[in-house]
């Protein structure tokens, strides 16, 4: 999706007066650039995307910082560019304490949620649907969308439960969000 200077321009004023669905619009117009960039540096989809997440997360926690006179996308890779250095500085500084296999176990005992007997069957066709599509999800958006919309836990509780700050667990489940509703689309 392609902004116009002018429409990118209106778009920032509403993100930074707290407008949800403009911090949505420059997710979804920037999200793939970003990506991508680092895609490239990082040479692993699963880092990428989490660095990606991290950047909107601070981006939209800073947007009232944002100076108009620079390009908003540069300003993103920027952000982008010092989170991965950030990264690899604690990586390089810490002794590798990997919990990745640990919390990737966790993100799989994500609950079914079968519905009960004296569910009406359209329900239950519906309700078995909608989690074979969640379950085409990453394990980590399957997590978040299990917690806010299953659990009803909320952002703060969920940032809790996955020891992530809370603007993380926003954009995560934003584009897990998106995701789910392209699947949704398709089938």
């Amino acid at each position: 999706m392609e902004l116009d200077k002018k429409q990118l321009d209106i778009t920032i004023v509403k993100a930074k007066s707290g407008n949800q669905s403009a911090f949505s619009l420059l997710l979804d117009t920037f999200w793939l650039d970003v990506y991508n960039y680092q895609l490239k540096r990082t040479q692993n989809e699963n880092d990428a995307e989490d660095i990606t997440i991290r950047t909107f997360s601070k981006a939209f926690d800073k947007i009232a910082f944002y100076d108009d006179k620079y390009v908003f996308k540069t300003w993103l890779i920027t952000i982008s560019k010092n989170l991965h250095i950030d990264l690899l500085r604690k990586k390089n500084i810490s002794i590798s304490a990997d919990t990745s296999e640990e919390q990737e176990k966790k993100a799989y005992l994500v609950a079914d949620e079968n519905p009960t007997p004296e569910d009406r069957i359209i329900t239950e066709q519906n309700l078995a649907k909608l989690l074979r599509d969640i379950k085409q999800l990453k394990p980590k958006y399957q997590a978040v969308i299990q917690l806010r919309y299953f659990q009803e836990l909320s952002y703060k509780e969920i940032s809790e439960k996955m020891n992530e700050p809370m603007n993380n667990v926003k954009v995560t489940l934003l584009r897990a969000k998106k995701l789910l509703a392209a699947i949704i689309k398709k089938s």
